[in-house]
């Protein structure tokens, strides 16, 4: 089975972080590295049940609060969990890209849906200058992020214009090239923000290789020969897991 067949296989929130409750280590950790101020207006884009919401307002004391999610039933029980905690914040049950976020300050967005991210860019290119925008794993479409804590990426409107995909990776990584240490370190970077999920060393080994080989693939991965740590991991996705790398590899 090739990878991508693989990856459909699994719960979507796996791959992509969509639905996954945040631990709160990792929003203090996401609201250090943006600076989260107590003069923020702060957006939780696909907020859940507003575990991250509950943070900036009760520990860094934004001015305002608020969490949008099409999820009904999360909204509702957010909204009772902090009506009945006495805590200020508002939940909006909406589709993200119908939702006004125009007076952002700092917006936290974690999506993989390439209509909801071209939908989405819209709206964040027409914020106020100085806006930040915060992704998990990635940066936004062919921008220079404006500083990394991986796999926090922090973007600030006007956003800097990549002039490649190449560009973009290096700045993400912040190395001339990608080996296999620095491909695995950032995969396991991403499965520990996310918390525990099972089998979290088995998503950093496809997180390994999916990052080394779109690193190779862009001509941004060290030297010409597949390393040999590599090569052993695609080796164990096909031998035991039926899990085919290979054809991605041009």
């Amino acid at each position: 089975m090739k990878i991508e067949e693989y990856l459909k296989s699994l719960p979507e929130n796996i791959v992509s972080g969509e639905d996954v409750q945040l631990p709160e280590k990792s929003f203090r950790d996401i609201f250090d590295f943006v600076g989260l101020q107590e003069n923020d207006i702060f957006y939780h884009l696909g907020c859940g049940e507003g575990r991250g919401i509950k943070i900036a307002v009760e520990e860094y004391n934004v001015k305002n609060a608020r969490g949008i999610d099409n999820d009904k039933e999360k909204i509702n029980l957010a909204k009772t969990e902090f009506r009945k905690n006495g805590i200020s914040a508002e939940f909006i049950c909406k589709n993200i890209e119908d939702s006004d976020i125009s007076d952002a300050s700092v917006v936290l967005f974690w999506f993989t849906d390439e209509k909801i991210i071209n939908s989405m860019m819209e709206k964040f290119n027409k914020l106020k200058h100085g806006t930040r925008i915060v992704t998990i794993w990635g940066p936004l479409p062919d921008c220079i992020p404006e500083k990394v804590k991986f796999p926090y990426v922090l973007n600030t409107v006007p956003f800097k214009k990549a002039k490649n995909l190449q560009e973009q990776l290096l700045a993400i990584f912040g190395v001339k090239c990608v080996d296999f240490v620095t491909a695995w370190e950032f995969a396991e970077r991403y499965t520990k923000a996310i918390g525990p999920v099972a089998n979290d060393r088995f998503l950093t080994i496809i997180q390994t290789l999916t990052i080394w080989i779109n690193a190779r693939n862009l001509g941004v991965s060290c030297g010409d020969e597949i390393p040999e740590s590599i090569q052993t991991y695609i080796n164990i996705m096909k031998t035991h897991f039926d899990i085919d790398f290979e054809h991605l590899l041009k």
